[in-house]
């Protein structure tokens, strides 16, 4: 399958994700090994799991993580909802057999911090795209992270952009030893596991605090996007939410 194909499948289903970055994660899916695992936090109504299944070998073992409790869905919609999160586990599940995946991911319906023992062994891509808040946005770098085998991959959607995910970049992988910074497609950022050490870590560390600027912008637009001078907004390059 081709990501043109992946993309014609995902482009009527609700979601965050820009072409972009479903790129990004149709690129580091498609170099998961034969027999690998895929893990994703954090699911929504499926656009992002359904492109790392349509990229991944057959035989590669995908798991999506989400409670579906009608809460941290985007913003304004932090507290649970049960009838908002009954719609979304439904329209997950009817979108991912509309795109002919059902068969191919592992839906855990629960919370990413008692989801452990759902998945054995280590993990070849990781991506986090759970709660922004800053306490579980860290727990799932840190617990999930660790898991990542050594030249195995972990996205985080929201990146340099949600004020909770970016402080638990910046306590837990701006100085990392263990975790280079690749890159980002907007606020998808793309990391390695792989050790760093004197020069190549400081560098590391650079890269990821030349960031810092987009983050402030990010924080701008949403302040004065929650205050409605949506003109204001315009000059900083924003037409809406950024993600």
């Amino acid at each position: 399958m081709s990501f043109d194909d992946a993309l014609d499948a995902v482009r009527d289903v609700e979601g965050w994700m820009t072409e972009e970055q479903l790129r990004r994660l149709w690129d580091a899916a498609a170099g998961v090994p034969p027999g690998g695992t895929i893990v994703e936090i954090g699911s929504f109504r499926g656009r992002s799991a359904i492109v790392l299944a349509r990229a991944a070998e057959p035989d590669t073992r995908v798991v999506a993580i989400d409670p579906h409790a009608g809460s941290d869905r985007g913003p304004g919609e932090i507290a649970a909802d049960t009838e908002r999160g009954a719609a979304d586990n439904a329209a997950f599940h009817a979108n991912l057999a509309t795109a002919g995946v059902a068969d191919r991911i592992e839906h855990v319906r629960t919370t990413s911090s008692a989801a452990h023992a759902s998945v054995e062994g280590e993990i070849d891509l990781l991506h986090i795209d759970g709660a922004h808040r800053y306490a579980p946005a860290r727990d799932d770098i840190a617990g999930w992270g660790e898991r990542v085998r050594p030249g195995g991959r972990m996205l985080i959607h929201d990146a340099f952009s949600a004020i909770g995910v970016t402080g638990a970049q910046l306590r837990l992988l701006a100085i990392s030893d263990s975790f280079r910074y690749l890159g980002r497609s907007g606020s998808l950022a793309e990391y390695r596991r792989g050790p760093l050490q004197g020069t190549d870590r400081a560098r590391n560390t650079l890269r990821q605090l030349a960031q810092l600027p987009w983050f402030a912008r990010n924080v701008l637009v949403k302040l004065l996007l929650t205050l409605r001078l949506r003109r204001a907004a315009r000059v900083l390059g924003a037409e809406g939410w950024p993600y």
